[in-house]
């Protein structure tokens, strides 16, 4: 293999000048102008990892690499486009060929060309998530799988297994034994989908997005001439963000540059944080095997935060077994110690961020500056509460609150229609779960249950528009009375509706939100999630976390009427201030961000990391990565904050203490001021 750059002569549109070693620092220049050959470029926290990507792009052009032969892949559009934007501003000018994009669109560009190759037509249509859903109900349909057996997975859960089993190199079989245990009876059932699934999009003449990876690869292994065109045309690979590329992902790359071994890989092995989604922490922690010949430059500087956040961000990470080893550095003069705050329970750790959001801002800092983070979306419940309470604008980074998704709606109306049988919107979106009641049939049945039910009148006889509250039972009766006029396929479900409302108006559980709750799980809610969501084990999860959230309040009305007022907030914000607003994000969502302050919440074993995460040595390692993540959002003020109780979460209601996160005491004390608020 050549160690040689020059493949041209210098052309006037690449001689650039560009002073590398004024522009760069000194771990920065070294990567950006190493010799040809792989390198595996360890980028930290807030080093300048897009900075030096670009330049490394540059320098080869300067080198005599035309620029059709330099592949730059990154994982998202944004990404991307920022990547192309900064080559173009160093170059003064656009550069339209060099070959640069997404994986998935780097994809279908190739694909484009060969897609006759594979038996496809270069027309071939690429299939949303949505196109996908609907040949996947095809498949269903004609396999006949019964509809009224509500626990096979539904398409959306079938497409994400198959997405899965692509992008993992995994079958169904090894997918459904672990990730998906509890579908194992289903197993052959979804296997035998999954060809269905393959054929009916062949016959389409459509892709889906994995198989804009997965058909590249194979068209790649497949046809030996093919393979050898791009082995020789890409002499020059970059790769953005290595830890979270997948096994699927992995093995183009290792493919692609198997002619050259000019291959450059740059990520941060302390930031693999999306195994759950099929990222391939290998990848990058065997780079060194797989290449034995790589060079391995590591950028330590960070130009974000402060030396002391460094020092608990340096400490947080360093009991990880698996991962190379770094120290940041930081760029920036000192500042004030990070706060670890010891809480009496979750509402007095609300009570303390927004004060301190609210002596921040008259400080001078905007609370779009501000954020708070969180392992799970259900740890910001009671924040939520006094943020509201308070009038401080917030926005959730997911863009869809905590009480405004599907599954939280989906339990919450059986206690909002039970509560108030007048509420029309709550009954119709239950009986819609049911498999054959769509709309119109859930217009009809409405029909009918209010018509069941008393109408009051006013003093001078008029009736009024609105229904009363039943006595206890009269729903349940109603409902048997109504099931008649049940589709034949629904028939057992609203047989189970019937039960479970008898249930929830029963005075002993109608008392409690939090036993009603956790009787909509028992009585088999529990079962649709199931079948309806990938991850159904998380909302199951924010589920009990609500029922024993709602242990606080006194009344079913009362915890209802909060639920009202924190779904209800986003539309008395005023416009005008939409971006001074408190971040409220998982630190999933927050990866990439900076805040100049940061607070992350319930640091309690159990909580963060989670229950499930420390079952396994990998599991609690990428579980210490994300709460390193989580640090290292902050530029200039962190707190580190955890309830020692939580009060009315144990199984009758009872206040339970909570042991301090394992990874705070992994932080030494003397890098951290420790507050007791009591």
């Amino acid at each position: 293999m050549s160690h040689e750059y020059v493949l041209r002569p210098f052309t006037p549109e690449i001689r650039l000048n560009i002073d590398y070693p004024r522009e760069l620092n000194e771990q920065q220049l070294a990567a950006v102008t190493a010799p040809p050959g792989p390198a595996l470029v360890i980028a930290g926290a807030g080093s300048g990892k897009t900075r030096t990507l670009t330049y490394r792009v540059a320098y080869l052009l300067e080198q005599g690499i035309p620029a059709d032969r330099i592949l730059l892949l990154t994982f998202t559009n944004k990404a991307a486009a920022e990547m192309m934007r900064r080559v173009s501003d160093l170059l003064g000018h656009e550069l339209r060929s060099l070959w640069g994009g997404t994986f998935h669109s780097i994809g279908a560009r190739i694909l484009r060309l060969h897609a006759d190759t594979l038996g496809y037509q270069k027309d071939f249509t690429i299939l949303d998530r949505d196109d996908a859903k609907d040949l996947i109900k095809a498949g269903l349909a004609e396999a006949k799988i019964d509809k009224k057996d509500k626990q096979f997975p539904k398409p959306e859960v079938l497409n994400e297994i198959f997405s899965l089993a692509a992008n993992t190199h995994r079958t169904i079989e090894e997918l459904v034994e672990g990730q998906f245990s509890y579908l194992a009876q289903f197993g052959r059932e979804i296997a035998d989908q999954q060809r269905r699934y393959h054929a009916r999009k062949r016959a389409a003449n459509g892709m889906d997005f994995d198989d804009l990876l997965a058909l590249w690869l194979k068209l790649l292994q497949d046809h030996e001439p093919i393979r050898d065109h791009y082995q020789r045309r890409f002499q020059f690979i970059l790769v953005d963000e290595y830890q979270d590329t997948n096994k699927l992902q992995g093995n183009l790359i290792d493919l692609l540059a198997a002619k050259h071994h000019n291959l450059t890989v740059v990520g941060d092995d302390a930031q693999s944080i999306y195994a759950w989604r099929g990222a391939n922490f290998a990848n990058i922690l065997d780079f060194p095997k797989v290449y034995p010949a790589a060079r391995i430059f590591k950028i330590e500087t960070n130009y974000r935060s402060t030396p002391e956040i460094l020092s608990v961000a340096n400490a947080a990470i360093a009991a990880n077994v698996h991962q190379f080893a770094k120290e940041l550095s930081p760029a920036r003069k000192s500042g004030i110690k990070p706060a670890l705050v010891q809480c009496h329970d979750a509402g007095q750790q609300a009570g303390f961020i927004a004060q301190r959001a609210l002596e921040l801002r008259e400080e001078g800092t905007s609370l779009s500056q501000i954020a708070v983070l969180y392992r799970s979306h259900f740890h910001a419940l009671e924040l939520q509460l006094e943020l509201t309470r308070r009038q401080i604008p917030f926005s959730i980074t997911s863009g869809i609150r905590f009480f405004e998704q599907a599954h939280i709606k989906d339990a919450t109306a059986y206690l909002k229609w039970v509560a108030n049988p007048r509420d029309e919107v709550s009954f119709k979106r239950l009986v819609q779960l049911m498999p054959g009641i769509a709309a119109k049939g859930a217009e009809k049945l409405w029909s009918q249950i209010s018509a069941g039910i008393r109408i009051p009148t006013t003093e001078a006889g008029q009736d009024l528009v609105a229904l009363p509250s039943a006595p206890a039972s009269a729903l349940a009766g109603i409902l048997q009375k109504c099931a008649k006029s049940v589709p034949a396929k629904s028939a057992a479900a609203w047989a189970q509706f019937s039960a479970t409302i008898a249930q929830l108006e029963d005075p002993g559980t109608r008392r409690s939100a939090a036993k009603m709750l956790r009787l909509v799980m028992d009585a088999g809610y529990d079962d649709y999630l199931q079948a309806t969501y990938d991850n159904y084990e998380r909302r199951l999860d924010e589920i009990q976390q609500l029922a024993e959230f709602a242990f606080q309040f006194g009344t079913v009305e009362e915890f209802l009427t909060q639920l009202a007022l924190l779904t209800n907030v986003e539309a008395e914000d005023d416009p005008k201030d939409a971006s001074d607003k408190i971040r409220l994000s998982t630190i999933h969502q927050a990866k990439g961000l900076e805040f100049e302050v940061v607070f992350v919440i319930m640091l309690c074993d159990g909580l963060f990391p989670s229950a499930r995460s420390t079952e396994s040595a990998d599991g609690e390692e990428e579980e210490r990565r994300l709460f390193y993540v989580s640090i290292t959002r902050a530029k200039n003020e962190l707190y580190l904050t955890y309830p020692m109780i939580r009060g009315g979460f144990g199984a009758a209601g009872m206040d339970i203490y909570q042991s301090p996160s394992r990874f705070l005491a992994e932080i030494p004390k003397a890098l951290l001021n420790e507050w007791k608020l009591h």
